[in-house]
């Protein structure tokens, strides 16, 4: 079935506001079930998991188009396809006379897709009064016991679970579905690849610098203080990438303890308090949320619900935010570069204050526009490379590397990993791992100490060889001779 994915605006009522969702067009119209369960789940649900949904959708009509001449029973045709997911359908000769082509997908993938689809399918079987192609059956024993295991394990670790529902649990781990799926590999990262610290300054005051302008004594002109700003946020102050084009000009103030210092708080892009600068027919600030603010006062939406596609796009994780306000503070580390950070601010907000900018976001183009995420990447990777480093994830030369900075810059630094955990708005403490896991060359640093501290204290003779029968099997002298460089412990 030919079928291709667009955005749509949905208007449910006689107001004016749209709720924008993904949307499937096929030749005989739209999926509508389709329609209501993403309107359905848009209360909860982010764009790009609803995005996922209608990419795993398009994948089985696209399965069932090829296949479906195949199967008698669309559960078996169902089973199929997750199969065909982990498997791709080029055959040993790489050929597939269905003429789908797909590469076997990660087990991480199929697993969210397939739990997306089968979420829908239970929804709609049970509105419909039909047979869901991945339905529940009863767990066999070993099943219930994993499942048990599975919950434990969330029940042990989630701050609220004095309210979780044991006897509901007890009834749920019964249940297993009809597909079951592979396992998830578990695996080492290999260690946080994060910013060179010897090199932050460099890219700083040497990376971002204006053409033309290199040999201007005053910063402003000689500095893109805009995307030292940025980054500074994310090296110092441990946020995403996508983090620092929520900010408005109103959420950067003089630390109230240490004035000196920045106070920055990046605030929920769509829930969190709006500033008070939007005041009604009285002259009084409304009080409302930034969705509100946005929309009333400047025709905007928050920069996470614009398409991935569009220019004014940012994301948001739903990070851990303080109340009341719904907000992130930053938390400056070490603790000296939010006073640079503020002085640097000073001077952004002058050169900000001529340019005529109808939105509140503090980064902001030439023209005054808000600032893009791809056109900050470009920077950071022009600003990496005039240094005479390479641009690259593996490096840790991306601008995510300076978050990984962060956080390891805090394991280095022996903080407890509650306070880490707070620092980088984390939900839980297992969070932070990803940020802080060393590297193989820590792991053997580390080891070749232990090696040598143990070395000291045990004092082991070398390996007597002709004690065994064995003559001149040591030429280097690795287990002989006055020094040994092995020794037996």
């Amino acid at each position: 079935m030919a079928h291709t994915t667009v955005r749509a605006k949905v208007f449910r009522d006689n107001t004016g506001v749209a709720t924008e969702i993904p949307v499937i067009l096929t030749e005989f119209g739209v999926i509508q079930p389709l329609v209501d369960y993403l309107l359905n789940k848009s209360k909860t649900h982010s764009f790009s998991w609803m995005q996922k949904l209608t990419q795993g959708i398009g994948l089985l009509l696209d399965y069932w188009e090829a296949n479906r001449s195949c199967f008698d029973d669309p559960k078996e045709l169902f089973e199929s396809f997750v199969e065909r997911l982990y498997s791709g359908t080029n055959g040993e000769n790489g050929t597939d006379p269905s003429g789908l082509y797909w590469n076997g997908k990660r087990r991480v993938l199929v697993r969210q897709l397939v739990l997306q689809i089968s979420g829908f399918m239970d929804w709609m079987a049970e509105k419909d009064g039909v047979n869901s192609l991945n339905p529940w059956r009863e767990a066999t024993r070993c099943e219930e016991m994993l499942n048990w295991a599975a919950w434990n394990q969330k029940h042990n670790r989630a701050f609220l679970a004095h309210t979780w529902d044991r006897n509901g649990a007890s009834q749920a781990v019964k249940r297993a579905r009809n597909i079951l799926l592979k396992k998830t590999l578990f695996v080492y990262n290999g260690g946080v690849k994060y910013f060179p610290e010897d090199k932050i300054e460099d890219v700083l005051f040497a990376g971002f610098i204006v053409p033309g302008k290199q040999r201007s004594r005053r910063i402003e002109e000689r500095l893109n203080v805009r995307d030292m700003l940025i980054t500074m946020l994310m090296h110092y102050g441990g946020v995403r990438v996508s983090e620092p084009f929520h900010l408005y000009v109103h959420d950067v103030l003089p630390d109230p303890i240490r004035p000196q210092k920045a106070y920055v708080r990046i605030f929920h892009p769509s829930d969190g308090q709006a500033p008070p600068d939007w005041r009604d027919a009285t002259g009084n600030p409304i009080e409302c949320i930034r969705e509100s603010y946005l929309r009333g006062k400047y025709g905007l939406r928050p920069r996470d619900k614009y398409a991935l596609s569009d220019q004014l796009h940012a994301g948001w994780k739903e990070n851990a935010v303080e109340l009341p306000g719904s907000f992130m503070s930053i938390v400056w580390f070490p603790t000296w570069t939010g006073e640079l950070f503020l002085k640097l601010w000073n001077f952004y907000m002058i050169q900000r204050a001529v340019k005529d900018c109808d939105h509140p976001f503090a980064f902001i183009t030439k023209d005054g526009k808000p600032y893009s995420i791809d056109s900050f990447m470009r920077a950071h990777k022009r600003a990496v490379e005039r240094i005479g480093l390479v641009a690259a994830k593996g490096c840790g030369t991306t601008p995510h590397g300076h978050r990984h900075a962060y956080g390891q810059r805090m394991s280095d630094a022996k903080i407890a990993p509650l306070f880490i955990k707070r620092a980088m708005h984390h939900k839980s403490l297992e969070s932070q791992i990803v940020y802080t896991e060393p590297s193989a060359k820590k792991v053997t640093d580390m080891l070749d100490v232990a090696a040598r501290r143990l070395d000291e204290s045990v004092s082991a003779p070398p390996i007597d060889f002709l004690k065994y029968g064995f003559e001149d099997v040591d030429p280097l002298g690795l287990f002989s001779g006055p020094n040994p460089k092995l020794r037996r412990t």
